[in-house]
C-alpha cells in the first residue's frame, strides 16, 4: 500500500484483479467514487490498480477493498513493507505469466479450431448434397434430415462462403483425406462436441466464470458478450446434435456451430495474448529503472567485509563501493573520494566529484576511486524508489480524454446486447428462408464482433507507452493530464542550471599539432589506445571517436590513473 498524505486526505493504490475491459474499469471506478469519504478514484485497466484519494476519518482502506470485491473483482491491500522495486518485479512476473498462459491457450485452441474446420467439411458436403437432392437447404426429413444433423446452414447452396468452400476446399480435402468422408456423421459430430467442451472448459473457462460473476452483481462486460455469443452457439448446436428432429419437424436444418465456437475463443485469446504482450513491453522503462539498483552490497559487519542482499541493509551500516560499481543505496561518504556518474538522475554527462560528507544516490555509477559511506535512505524512501513510484503513478494516471471512453463504456455492453436482439428480430421477420437460423447467426456475429473492444485500452496504453518512452529518454512525465496538454505545445522553453546534454560526452573536434600535424590518425590511435584503460567518461568519448574512424587500438602495457 502506497500512501501520499494531503491535508485531511490520503491517497492509496489498491491492486485489482479480474478486470478485462473498459466496462469492468468503469464499474469499479463508479463504485469507489460513490463511497463515503472518497474524494477521487481512478481505476487503470492496464496497470490493474485503483488509485483512491479519501478521508481516513470517513472510510478505511479495508472498506475500499470490500467495495471493490462487491463489484465482483479481486482486491487486496499491498504489503506496507514492500518497496517500489518489489511491486514492479511482482507485476512483471504476473504479466509474464499472464502472457504465456494466453499464448498457450490461444495456440492449442487455434490448432483444435483448424482441425474442427477440417472435420466439418464432410458435414457441409453432406448438407450440400441433401440440398441438391430436394431438401431445399432445410434439412429435409427422414434419412436426408438425419444426414444433415451436423451440417452448416444459412442456406446450404445459397450462402456464398459455403459455395466457395465446396468448390475450392472440399475437392482437395476429399482427395487427401478420403477416409474422413466415410466416417459416420454421428461420430464426427460427437468428436466436435467433445473438442468444443474441452476448449470452453479449459481455454475459455474464465470468460464464463467472469460473465457469471458480473451477472450475479447485476452487471455486464466484454466477458458477457463472449459467454452469451459462444454459449448460445454451443447450446443451439447441442440441441441440434441430441434432438435433430426438433428442427427437422419445423422445416429447419439441425445445424451445428462447434468449430465456430472454438475459432471465436481462439481468436479472442489471441487478442488477449497480444494485449498482455503490449502491457509487458510498455513496462520496459520501469524494469530498466528497477534494474539500476544492485541486488547485493559490500557491507562492513562485525569488522568484516561481506556481500549482503540490498534488502537486508539497515540505516547506519557502512557500505564499500569500488571503481566501476553501482552504488547500492543512498548514503553519505565516510572515507575516500571519487567521481560519480549521476547522469541517470540529473542527465549531466560528466561525473560529479564526491568527498567526505557528500551525498551519494543509489543506482548511480562510481567511476574512479573507492570509498565507504553510511547508508541513510533505504527501501521505498530512496531516491530511485521514489522515481520508480512517480513513473508508475504517471503510467497509471488518467488523461482527461479518458472520461469520454468511461461514459461510453458504461452503456456499451447493454447497447451491444440490444443490437444483437434487434438483429435477430429483423432477420427473423425479413428472411425468406430459415429465418430463425439466419437471425441467430447474425445476432451471434454482432455479439462476437463487439468482444475485442480496444476502447478502454486505447488511452491507458498511449499514456503508458508515452511515459515509458519519455523515461527512456530521460524525461519524466507526471501523468496523463500533462501528456494530453503537451499535445498542444508549439514552443518549449528550457530553464536549467548548467547544460542540457545527451547524458554522455562526444568528441566534436580533433586537431593535431607539432610532430603529428600531418598524422592525425596516428595521434588519435595513440591517445585512443591509452584511454582504453581509463574509466573516465571523457576517455570513453575519445575511444568511441577513434573506433568510429576504424583505427586499430592496442592495450598499453602500463597504465596509472592520477586523480
Amino acid at each position: 500500500m502506497n500512501t501520499l498524505e494531503h491535508p485531511n486526505m490520503t491517497t492509496i493504490r489498491i491492486p485489482v484483479s479480474g478486470m478485462t475491459c473498459a466496462a469492468c474499469q468503469s464499474r469499479v471506478q463508479r463504485t469507489l467514487q460513490k463511497q463515503t469519504g472518497v474524494e477521487d478514484a481512478s481505476v487503470n485497466l492496464m496497470m490493474k490498480s485503483a488509485t483512491i484519494t479519501f478521508n481516513p476519518d470517513s472510510v478505511t482502506p479495508d472498506a475500499l477493498v470490500h467495495a471493490i470485491r462487491d463489484t465482483g473483482y479481486g482486491a487486496q491491500l499491498s504489503n506496507p513493507d514492500e518497496t517500489a522495486f518489489d511491486e514492479q518485479e511482482a507485476r512483471d512476473r504476473a504479466q509474464d505469466a499472464e502472457y504465456h498462459e494466453f499464448k498457450r491457450k490461444a495456440i492449442v485452441s487455434g490448432v483444435i479450431g483448424v482441425i474442427a474446420m477440417i472435420v466439418s467439411m464432410p458435414l457441409m458436403s453432406m448438407l450440400a448434397m441433401s440440398g441438391a437432392g430436394g431438401a431445399g437447404g432445410a434439412g429435409g426429413t427422414g434419412s436426408a434430415g438425419v444426414a444433415a444433423v451436423a451440417a452448416h446452414a444459412h442456406g446450404a447452396v445459397g450462402d456464398p462462403f459455403m459455395q466457395w468452400s465446396m468448390r475450392v476446399l472440399d475437392p482437395p480435402l476429399r482427395s487427401v483425406l478420403p477416409w474422413l468422408y466415410d466416417v459416420p456423421t454421428v461420430v464426427l459430430t460427437m468428436a466436435l462436441l467433445m473438442a468444443t467442451l474441452f476448449v470452453m472448459l479449459w481455454a475459455g473457462r474464465h470468460f464464463y466464470t467472469r460473465a457469471w460473476a458480473a451477472f450475479r452483481h447485476h452487471a455486464a462486460d466484454m466477458n458477457t458478450l463472449v459467454a452469451v455469443g459462444t454459449g448460445a452457439a454451443f447450446v443451439y448446436s447441442l440441441i441440434a446434435t441430441v434432438a435433430p428432429q426438433f428442427f427437422v419437424s419445423r422445416g429447419l436444418a439441425p445445424d451445428v456451430y462447434y468449430e465456430a465456437v472454438i475459432i471465436i475463443i481462439a481468436l479472442i485469446l489471441t487478442g488477449n495474448m497480444f494485449e498482455a504482450r503490449a502491457k509487458s513491453q510498455t513496462s520496459s522503462a520501469l524494469r530498466a529503472l528497477v534494474q539500476l539498483q544492485p541486488k547485493t552490497a559490500r557491507v562492513v559487519r562485525f569488522g568484516e567485509e561481506i556481500d549482503a542482499p540490498v534488502d537486508t541493509l539497515e540505516a547506519g551500516e557502512t557500505v564499500i563501493v569500488r571503481p566501476g560499481e553501482r552504488i547500492p543505496v543512498d548514503g553519505e561518504i565516510l572515507q575516500g573520494e571519487s567521481a560519480v556518474d549521476e547522469s541517470m538522475l540529473t542527465g549531466e554527462s560528466l561525473p560529479v566529484a564526491k568527498r567526505v560528507g557528500d551525498r551519494v544516490i543509489g543506482g548511480t555509477i562510481n567511476r574512479t576511486g573507492a570509498f565507504r559511506f553510511t547508508a541513510t535512505t533505504l527501501g521505498q524512501h530512496s531516491v530511485l524508489a521514489q522515481i520508480v513510484r512517480l513513473m508508475r503513478d504517471a503510467q497509471g494516471s488518467r488523461a482527461p480524454i479518458q472520461r469520454l471512453a468511461d461514459q461510453i463504456s458504461g452503456v456499451f455492453v447493454p447497447v451491444v446486447m440490444s443490437l444483437a436482439i434487434a438483429t435477430f428480430v429483423v432477420w427473423f421477420v425479413a428472411a425468406d428462408q430459415a429465418p430463425a437460423v439466419r437471425g441467430f447467426a447474425a445476432a451471434v456475429a454482432v455479439l462476437i464482433i463487439a468482444c475485442p473492444c480496444a476502447m478502454g485500452l486505447a488511452v491507458p496504453t498511449a499514456v503508458m507507452v508515452a511515459t515509458g518512452k519519455g523515461a527512456e529518454l530521460g524525461v519524466l512525465i507526471k501523468g496523463g493530464g500533462a501528456l494530453q496538454q503537451a499535445g498542444g505545445i508549439t514552443t518549449m522553453v528550457l530553464d536549467k542550471t548548467g547544460t542540457v546534454t545527451e547524458g554522455q560526452p562526444t568528441v566534436t573536434d580533433f586537431a593535431a599539432v607539432g610532430t603529428y600535424a600531418d598524422n592525425e590518425d596516428g595521434l588519435l590511435r595513440l591517445v585512443g589506445s591509452l584511454e582504453t584503460s581509463s574509466e573516465h567518461p571523457l576517455a570513453e568519448a575519445v575511444v568511441r571517436h577513434a573506433k568510429s574512424r576504424e583505427l586499430p587500438l592496442v592495450t598499453p602495457e602500463g597504465f596509472d590513473a592520477v586523480s
